[in-house]
């Protein structure tokens, strides 16, 4: 084997070693929550966007505050509120009358990863203007299309719709998130951990980057050589599929829906250091990239998450 090629290798296998590490980081900050963390680091690594759902206080701002510090990206922080407005997000173009031409004064959609704060408490209309930029990588201001930085990864935190002052989310921009997930309260012990350990607000003032961005691109490049066999292509097709059932909802899946299937699928299995696909990765990424798409059938007790999991259990596994 050539030098080229080594060095290639050795590369690629420091990445990956850099790439744990990170998860494992956050981890020691979100304690208890393995499963959500590694989801997260799933996302990103499929070229998609996060959302964390759940009550106020439960670790959504830290979870995304110590992705954005591991992965050594520039990050902002937007705080939604009902009167915020779509240029407080995009930026806006001002005429200089010396250079007599329009300057653009970039927003924060501008950066790398953007944590968007309760992103249900902002207006439709400006929960709208990420669209743009959460589908096609780039953002038209006056009538000026202007390209996003690379790796672009919106990380959005969602209050419970029953909570005062909060907006529901149109499918369109609920479709533009690959994965969501859900906090939850932390079990008895890491509770216990959490009251008797130093502030997590401290730890993450330290958390520094253990990836670059090149790497992280590296990253979603290696991920998307991850085989998906021929068997697993019909099982997540039967999935899809079997969501279209209306027994179950009232819309299924779409094709781009099974189209991010595949890739969190393909990024889960990397995580898990291997290079292929398993059933197992589907499953277990299934219910967070389908929870906020499929809404139960008129007449069902049962939750979307109690719908899914049923749904799971009698899709044969090849």
């Amino acid at each position: 084997m050539n030098s080229t090629v080594m060095n290639r290798a050795d590369r690629t296998a420091s990445r990956h070693i850099r790439l744990l590490e990170a998860q494992q980081a956050v981890n020691e900050i979100l304690l208890g929550k393995s499963l959500q963390v590694r989801l997260s680091f799933c996302c990103l690594l499929a070229r998609g966007h996060l959302m964390i759902e759940d009550v106020p206080g439960v670790g959504k701002t830290t979870l995304a505050i110590a992705m954005a510090r591991v992965i050594g990206s520039d990050y902002q922080r937007v705080q939604f509120t009902s009167d915020l407005l779509p240029a407080d997000i995009l930026g806006v173009s001002i005429y200089k009358r010396d250079k007599e031409e329009f300057e653009l004064h970039p927003g924060p959609i501008f950066s790398q990863v953007i944590l968007v704060d309760e992103i249900n408490r902002a207006t439709p209309k400006t929960q709208s203007a990420l669209l743009e930029g959460m589908a096609e990588g780039q953002v038209t201001i006056e009538n000026t299309t202007h390209p996003l930085p690379s790796p672009f990864f919106v990380l959005a935190t969602q209050n419970p719709l029953d909570l005062v002052g909060t907006f529901p989310l149109p499918d369109s921009q609920l479709d533009r998130f690959l994965i969501s997930i859900s906090l939850g309260y932390p079990d008895p012990a890491a509770e216990r951990e959490l009251l008797t350990t130093e502030d997590r607000s401290r730890m993450l003032d330290r958390t520094t980057s253990l990836l670059t961005p090149d790497d992280v691109k590296e990253l979603q490049e290696d991920c998307e050589k991850v085989h998906v066999s021929e068997d697993l292509l019909d099982y997540i097709q039967a999935l899809i599929k079997e969501t279209r059932n209306d027994r179950w909802f009232e819309t299924g899946l779409s094709p781009r829906a099974g189209l991010a299937l595949l890739r969190a699928s393909r990024a889960y299995a990397f995580l898990d250091e291997r290079d292929y696909v398993i059933p197992e990765d589907v499953k277990t990424i299934f219910p967070g990239l389908s929870r906020h798409r499929l809404s139960p059938s008129s007449g069902f007790a049962q939750s979307a998450d109690e719908q899914i999991e049923e749904l799971l259990s009698q899709v044969p596994i090849p």
